[in-house]
């Protein structure tokens, strides 16, 4: 029997190996950020985001203390600190039937969280470019 994909994302998040996502997300993935107006589509693309939030959100305060998991889809209540300012969010995660990330959505609060991980963010991902 295959991993349920929850297990796999907590797996690859307990080893902070974002190198394990391209086999967990669809191709037809979308990532829907809560700094970026657009959705991201593309196995690649969401790829890329999800590795950018491994350097910004994964440390060692970084836990999850809530999931809820339906038959495709789950919400998974993170908390974390960020230089000082402690961050509450939640991911959104849906799954198709193969047991591939199809839908990623993070949220995330207060705003001054948002503000610094909008910062952040941006910095790693224009340097992938």
């Amino acid at each position: 029997m295959t991993d349920h994909p929850i297990e796999i994302w907590h797996r690859i998040v307990r080893q902070r190996d974002p190198s394990a996502l391209m086999s967990l997300l669809a191709e037809d993935a979308v990532f829907y950020s809560p700094v970026v107006h657009t959705p991201q589509h593309g196995r690649k693309q969401v790829a890329t985001y999800l590795g950018a939030a491994f350097h910004v959100f994964f440390n060692p305060t970084f836990q999850y203390v809530r999931d809820i998991v339906g038959a495709s889809d789950a919400m998974l209540e993170f908390e974390t600190e960020l230089d000082g300012i402690q961050v509450n969010g939640v991911d959104l995660i849906k799954w198709n039937e193969a047991g591939q990330i199809v839908e990623f959505k993070v949220m995330i609060r207060p705003l001054k969280a948002i503000t610094m991980v909008h910062q952040r963010m941006a910095a790693l991902l224009q340097s992938d470019r």
